[in-house]
């Protein structure tokens, strides 16, 4: 069982991260901007990467505090991954938690994803340390000793 969150107020005009539990989209975080919050304490967001069906304009969902953390915070980029280094891998516009399987050479490495078993080459630009936001606080996830 997962620990209670601390409560976040989000603004009109934060940054969040959409953590998504939709069948074949666990697992994944979607950079949105909060539009507004209603009066039943949900929040109005806007995609910066999803389109509505029609491609016309930014997809807008309204979702509940738990599906959203803040915009993680940017670390100063590794020069490398250790191995099983808990790593989020931007890919189909948003980013996948998935682990270091491998390294092909200095700026591309082999990610592990467990939720569909898929391995995959990523440059590091594409690449960011997992952190888990807990308790009002962001985690570095370090990386699992086998």
């Amino acid at each position: 069982m997962r620990p209670p969150q601390k409560k976040v107020n989000f603004r009109n005009g934060d940054k969040v991260e959409v953590c998504s539990n939709e069948e074949g989209f666990l697992g994944s975080y979607y950079l949105a901007t909060v539009v507004s919050r209603l009066d039943n304490g949900l929040y109005v967001v806007r995609y910066d990467t999803l389109l509505e069906d029609d491609g016309s304009q930014p997809l807008t969902e309204t979702l509940f505090p738990k599906e959203l953390r803040p915009k993680p915070p940017r670390l100063v980029a590794a020069s490398s991954f250790p191995l099983c280094q808990r790593v989020d891998a931007f890919d189909n516009d948003g980013w996948w938690v998935g682990e270091i399987s491998g390294k092909v050479d200095d700026h591309h490495y082999y990610v592990y994803f467990s939720t569909t078993r898929e391995e995959i080459v990523y440059p590091s630009s594409a690449i960011r340390v997992h952190q888990e936001w807990l308790n009002g606080h962001w985690i570095r996830v370090k990386p699992i000793n086998r």
